[in-house]
Parts: C-alpha cells; sequence; structure tokens
C-alpha cells in the first residue's frame, strides 16, 4: 500500500526528491497525487525532473482552493508537506507576517486539511519565523494545525550542513499528526541528526565534506566577477550597513533566491580560483583584500547552487535542458528546501519510528 503525498508550494520539488530517495533506499511505496506551484518557470522543471502523468496540476493554491468543487474532487492522501512562501517571515524581507498576502497563502493549507484530513503534515519555513512578531505568528499557526484537528505538533530548527550538505541553512520543520506518536517519539535535530548519522553511507543521497567537493575547477568565463565590481562584493559595507565580507567558506552561506544580484560576500558565495585549484596552500597564507583583489574571484554556478541543495546533476540537467535560465535557476535553488534535511527526517518518522 502506497503512502500517498501531496506537495504544495512545490517550487522544484525538494520534498518529493526526498519522498523519491526514500522509496529507492527503503522500498517505502511512494505516490505523489498532486502538486501545486505558482511559478511557472518553477512547474517546468518540477515537470522536467517528475512524473506528474494522472496528477493534479493545483496552480495557483489561492485559486484551487477558493474553488469548492476543486477542492473535493482532490484524491485522498496522507503526507501533506510544503515550504509555504517565506517573504513575509525572512530576516531579509519587510517581516509583515500575515499582513502580507503571502503570509496568508498559510491559511490556503488549513482550508486543504480541514476537507482532506491527511494524518501527516510536514512544513519547511526560514527560522526567523519563529521569533516573528515576539513569536505570536508561530503561535498562530501551532494554533491553527491544533484547531484543523492536529493535536501532535512538533517544530525545530534544522541545518542542512548537518546532514552532508556543504551548506549552513537553517530553517523550521513542523511536523503536526492527528495520530498519537509512540510514547517514545522525539521530534528534535539532534534525534533525526543521530539517526541519520546512524546510516553512514547507506542511502542514496548526495553527500559533501566541504565546498571542494562540489565546486568545479573549469567554468564559463561569465561566472567570474570583473575587476570593477570585486571591490564591491569585498566591500565590508557602509555606516548603515556593516559585515564582514569574506570569500571562500568550507561550508557555504545560505543560498539566497536572489544570489543572482550579486551582493557582498557577507551574504553571497565567492570562491578564488586559487583556492579551488589548490585550497591546501591557499588555506596557510593570509590573504589582505588588496590581495584578494588581484585573485580571479567567482560566484557559484547554477549547477553548484543545485548541489548545494542536494539535487543531483542529473536533476539539474533536466532542469537546464526545459529552458530555464539561470536567472530562474539561482532562484530556483535559492528557494529550494534541502533535499537531504528532508530525507533526514522522513527517514526518521516513517523508517525509524515506523509511524
Amino acid at each position: 500500500m502506497a503512502l500517498k503525498h501531496l506537495e504544495l508550494f512545490s517550487g522544484i520539488g525538494g520534498f518529493r526528491k526526498a519522498f523519491e530517495l526514500i522509496e529507492k533506499d527503503f522500498n517505502l511505496k511512494i505516490k505523489t497525487v498532486g502538486f501545486s506551484e505558482i511559478d511557472t518557470y518553477a512547474s517546468k522543471v518540477y515537470k522536467a525532473n517528475f512524473d506528474t502523468t494522472h496528477e493534479i496540476e493545483m496552480g495557483d493554491i489561492v485559486s484551487f482552493v477558493n474553488d469548492i468543487s476543486k477542492l473535493k474532487k482532490l484524491s485522498n492522501f496522507d503526507v501533506l508537506s510544503g515550504g509555504f512562501p517565506c517573504q513575509s517571515f525572512s530576516l531579509m524581507g519587510k517581516k509583515k507576517g500575515f499582513n502580507d498576502v503571502r503570509g496568508n497563502v498559510f491559511f490556503q493549507i488549513i482550508k486543504v486539511i480541514k476537507e482532506k484530513k491527511p494524518k501527516y503534515i510536514l512544513l519547511e519555513n526560514v527560522r526567523n519565523l519563529r521569533t516573528h512578531d515576539k513569536g505570536n505568528t508561530f503561535q498562530t499557526i501551532l494554533a491553527f494545525l491544533k484547531d484543523a484537528g492536529y493535536p501532535y505538533i512538533y517544530h525545530d530548527i534544522f541545518n542542512s550542513a548537518d546532514f552532508g550538505l556543504a551548506q549552513r541553512r537553517n530553517r523550521v520543520f513542523i511536523f503536526a499528526t492527528n495520530i498519537q506518536p509512540p510514547k517514545n517519539f522525539i521530534f528534535n535535530s539532534e534525534k533525526i541528526k543521530k539517526s541519520f548519522l546512524e546510516l553512514g553511507d547507506s542511502h542514496s543521497l548526495l553527500k559533501h565534506s566541504s565546498v571542494l567537493d562540489v565546486l568545479e575547477k573549469e567554468v564559463d568565463k561569465k561566472f567570474f566577477i570583473s575587476s570593477i565590481l570585486k571591490p564591491t562584493i569585498l566591500s565590508n559595507g557602509t555606516k548603515n550597513f556593516k559585515s564582514k565580507s569574506e570569500i571562500n567558506p568550507l561550508i557555504a552561506r545560505p543560498l539566497t533566491a536572489t544570489m543572482v544580484k550579486m551582493h557582498r560576500a557577507c551574504q553571497d558565495n565567492y570562491y578564488s580560483q586559487e583556492f579551488i585549484l589548490n585550497p591546501q596552500d591557499y588555506m596557510k597564507k593570509n590573504y589582505t583584500k588588496e590581495d584578494l583583489l588581484n585573485q580571479s574571484i567567482r560566484k557559484i554556478t547554477p549547477k553548484e547552487a543545485f548541489l548545494f541543495q542536494g539535487f543531483e546533476e542529473t536533476f539539474f540537467k533536466n532542469a537546464q535542458n526545459s529552458g530555464v535560465s539561470n536567472h530562474q535557476l539561482y532562484k530556483q535553488a535559492g528557494n529550494a528546501v534541502s533535499v537531504n534535511t528532508v530525507y533526514a527526517i522522513l527517514y526518521y518518522l516513517f523508517i525509524k519510528s515506523g509511524l
């Protein structure tokens, strides 16, 4: 019997990819019944990588849910997953929360689960969600889930670097269920990290020890920073915004949806060719900012961005071959959920804990 899955706010399918790998590794039958995504470019990449035949493509979740006939016809499912829009709660946004229409789409999730009553809900968002509006926004979310019939609700912050990816990406995951879990059930990052580490290499995931496992030695010249832009990239900021800009982090900074715009090296990831080609010698030296200005510095490529999120090279090639621009590929990688993190959670929930 297959575990049926509905992916909301699917992006390029990070949750689905993790489900797919769990199915492959542990013979847990998974059937995705539908997905929602308003971005046409993300949907294009999603359909280039997954067989969506006979599935419901929901498109704009607000329009879909507001059509009661469509909602009622939606196939029943066991698990609802979704990384609902985070701009309203992000530290980089205006933090309007539920006053922002993008924040209000959370309530579409509530409408879906009230109608279909799945057993499990797994949601992802930015870490700042837990502290937004002094914690009131998060408490509102938990209260709505409980009111919708989910008395067992758990949440914690998970860092993708703890699950085999060379990227520090802290995200809050919320797990809710209407079925009483086992008495010894614990849902937190430490417990799930321990469970994941016990797997060793017995999985189909990408695994990086550092960015050097991902960065390619030769890339197109267009990814290199011009001598005109280097001072901006290496700048520590202005009197209104100061932060230490450093290149060549061994574990990448969190990917952002706007990384194509090339922020300073305190926000995005930049690497010198000298570091990529000779990392051991490079790390023995102390370079000044003046030294760095004379080095060949580049941004990460869209392919590397996908790999840092746990999507394999074939997945990226399918995305690239779908005709989507590099601008969109960067955006999609920055918006994606990290595959390894979701995999670790799914492994703990459905294999280790036997929910």
